[in-house]
């Protein structure tokens, strides 16, 4: 036999095998996770931000999308910044078992509530759906997520009051609830964060007192600014704590400001302004690197510290209180 006739049809079928499309590479997307992608963009009516997730080809390309290096499976789901965008979330989120990142970011057309589906995610840590049209109360099932270590639902419409609940989040390093119309107080148990994460409720609609469990409390930031609040937060200052961002602004606070004479060495912003807080300014608060600093707008009096930073702030961090004075305001 002719050595060359031979070795022709082996070259030719070798040839076809390399002209083949690559099939791992094709199937690599696990196909329940292709069938809900699909499903989630009909849902959502097509949106063009979708234009890539198309049938044929392999999911773990698509815009939007990431999967896992090792499972294949679909870990992240990050749609955002589209206004054309509108609908609900769908409830096919859920049949995504694997994701660990959900995020529905500045969509204003999207609306409805907060789908019970997303309490089946249990790999879920970061859950981010603000800047929305999102509106109900905030659901009941979020400490069902044990993994979540962010959780933000600011920029919406929620109501009603905060769930206890979500204090059992162990895990949790951020809790994003501002720009709400959450209504009530802050629950008690609040303070006893295992992992007392930074706690964000500025501009909703809450009441009542700062709960004292916040004194045992060490985050590293706390806006509770634009709301309701009332009574003394002087617990909330140590120089133990880790403190590095309080904002209060806005509320109805009222305490002596003059008891509080140690201060988190950490803290470089702090705000108070529009309260109703008397008393004086601790020489000692002249001593940190405060990069924002505001206390007008209150009822407090005396002398403003010298011989620190107190002065790299003009008048409008002082002004419209009942009789501070002293550089940069007028001297006393």
């Amino acid at each position: 036999m002719n050595i060359e006739s031979s070795f022709c049809p082996i070259l030719c079928i070798c040839m076809i095998f390399l002209c083949l499309p690559n099939l791992s590479a094709s199937q690599r997307c696990n196909n329940n996770d292709k069938q809900a992608l699909l499903q989630i963009k009909t849902a959502l009516k097509n949106p063009t931000i979708t234009d890539s997730w198309v049938s044929d080809d392999d999911c773990c390309g698509w815009d939007l999308v990431e999967c896992d290096e090792t499972s294949n499976r679909i870990i992240s789901l990050i749609i955002q910044d589209d206004e054309a965008l509108t609908g609900q979330i769908p409830p096919q989120v859920g049949d995504l078992p694997y994701l660990q990142a959900l995020w529905f970011r500045k969509l204003p057309n999207l609306f409805g509530k907060i789908p019970e589906e997303i309490s089946a995610l249990k790999d879920l840590k970061s859950l981010r759906l603000s800047s929305t049209s999102l509106s109900g109360p905030v659901p009941l099932f979020f400490p069902q997520l044990t993994k979540l270590t962010c959780l933000d639902l600011s920029f919406n419409k929620l109501l009603g009051v905060i769930p206890p609940q979500l204090s059992t989040l162990a895990n949790l390093k951020a809790l994003h609830l501002e720009r709400n119309e959450l209504t009530g107080e802050i629950p008690d148990i609040f303070g006893n964060f295992a992992g007392s994460p930074d706690i964000y409720l500025s501009h909703n609609q809450l009441t009542g007192f700062v709960p004292k469990t916040f004194g045992r409390a060490d985050p590293i930031r706390l806006d509770f600014s634009g709301n309701r609040l009332e009574g003394d937060i002087s617990f909330l200052f140590g120089p133990k704590k880790r403190l590095e961002t309080l904002d209060f602004s806005g509320n109805e606070l009222s305490f002596n400001f003059s008891r509080v004479q140690e201060f988190p060495p950490s803290l470089t912003y702090l705000d108070l302004n529009h309260n109703q807080i008397s008393g004086s300014l601790s020489s000692e608060l002249a001593k940190l690197d405060l990069q924002t600093f505001n206390v007008s707008d209150n009822n407090l009096c005396g002398k403003i510290p010298t011989g620190g930073n107190l002065q790299r702030f003009d008048r409008t961090a002082y002004l419209r209180d009942s009789c501070l004075c002293g550089a940069p305001l007028p001297e006393c």
